[in-house]
């Protein structure tokens, strides 16, 4: 088996590191930035860390901060018209995955043109695109090393899942201390989503060695760190070993690919507006329990390596653990059920038919070690409701 590996150019990794971004620009040799971000980064003032280190090296720069929570085709032609009358030579995405997600999307369909979506999968967008670098300021979506966006149709409010070269970005600057300031719902969110992103990228149907490796790593960093990043926010130990897992767990699942819960997540963001991260961890337990029987070995060794079964215990009695664990998780860190978030019950149920649908032709449930028939998917929309 051979297994295609793909990463950015540039990592700049470490407190502090958002210093060098004017040492990277020049390593890509660009030097004009479109700043990609979103409406709190600006008017909080935390853009004006990026500004002031472009500033300080005499680089002009523009910034465009109406991104959207879960980005929008409307919010992705706005970035375009505006990258368009400008002479700019790359972009800097700065932010959660939002702004980095629209960065990517507004590089591809300025490259290509037309509409969205006719780049959504099994569309491969590897066209040139001008350079881009990822700041993440979550420890979360693993944007900033993966060649994965998820954009939603304005006209149809579907999630596009899109993939392709174009999507990968040329060089990310991971500093954990922009992590300090985030709130506890987010951190526990984003910080599910990475486990989330390890676990299914190491019992993926493409998962190779390396994946394994680094997936592996990921979900050790994180499932000891998520309950310390939450209640010490300013633990300068646990944000940096969170931001590392986050890293990690994206460079694995963008290699290995993301399976049945990121399949049934993006429906669930589409039609009730639930932040992408909080409904992969309402799904990740239930979802977890209906795989583990066709690949008991490998959730076994994901209990073994976020520390919540040992290596002398059997892998049944260590998936029974994992399951247990994570239903924990979700509870000390007040995940919501759908009803508890306040989805009302006739919505929901009216459109599970339409969300299993969609799950399905987004492709990610094939990467799913146990096949997942619309019938099996719907059952499991249902036993997440409370």
């Amino acid at each position: 088996m051979t297994a295609l590996i793909t990463t950015p150019k540039l990592m700049y990794i470490g407190g502090g590191s958002l210093n060098e971004l004017a040492d990277c620009m020049a390593k890509l040799d660009v030097h004009k930035p479109l700043i990609i971000t979103d409406p709190f980064m600006a008017q909080s003032g935390k853009i004006d860390d990026v500004t002031a280190v472009l500033d300080k090296a005499g680089l002009n720069h523009c910034v465009f901060s109406d991104t959207v929570p879960e980005p929008t085709t409307d919010v992705i032609e706005a970035g375009v018209a505006l990258l368009g009358e400008g002479d700019f030579d790359c972009l800097v995405a700065f932010g959660g995955g939002s702004p980095i997600d629209t960065a990517k999307a507004i590089n591809i369909l300025a490259a290509g043109g037309g509409v969205m979506r006719d780049y959504k999968v099994p569309a491969q967008p590897n066209m040139p695109v001008l350079p881009l670098v990822a700041i993440p300021t979550t420890a979360g979506t693993g944007s900033e090393v993966t060649k994965v966006t998820v954009i939603t149709d304005t006209l149809t409010d579907e999630k596009m899942l899109i993939m392709g070269l174009a999507c990968l970005p040329d060089a990310a600057i991971v500093d954990y201390t922009l992590t300090f300031s985030v709130p506890r719902r987010t951190t526990a969110d984003t910080g599910i989503d990475s486990i989330t992103h390890a676990v299914e990228a190491y019992v993926s149907k493409k998962a190779s060695p390396y994946t394994d490796a680094v997936a592996l790593s990921a979900m050790s960093l994180l499932y000891k760190n998520i309950r310390t990043a939450c209640a010490e926010p300013d633990n300068a130990a646990a944000r940096e070993q969170m931001m590392l897992g986050a890293n990690q767990a994206g460079t694995a699942f963008s290699n290995a690919s993301v399976c049945l819960v990121h399949g049934m997540s993006r429906p669930v963001g589409a039609a009730f507006h639930v932040p992408h991260g909080l409904s992969n961890a309402m799904l990740l337990p239930a979802v977890t329990r209906f795989s583990a029987p066709s690949a008991l070995a490998r959730y076994a060794t994901c209990a073994r390596a976020m520390g919540i079964a040992g290596d002398n215990e059997g892998d049944q009695f260590a998936v029974s653990k994992l399951v247990d664990a994570l239903d924990a998780l979700n509870a000390e860190l007040d995940v919501p059920s759908p009803a508890e978030f306040g989805i009302n019950k006739d919505d929901w149920f009216n459109a599970i038919p339409t969300m299993a649908e969609q799950a399905i032709a987004s492709g990610s449930p094939a990467n799913n070690p146990r096949d997942a028939s619309a019938d099996e998917i719907a059952a499991l929309y249902e036993e997440i409701w409370t």
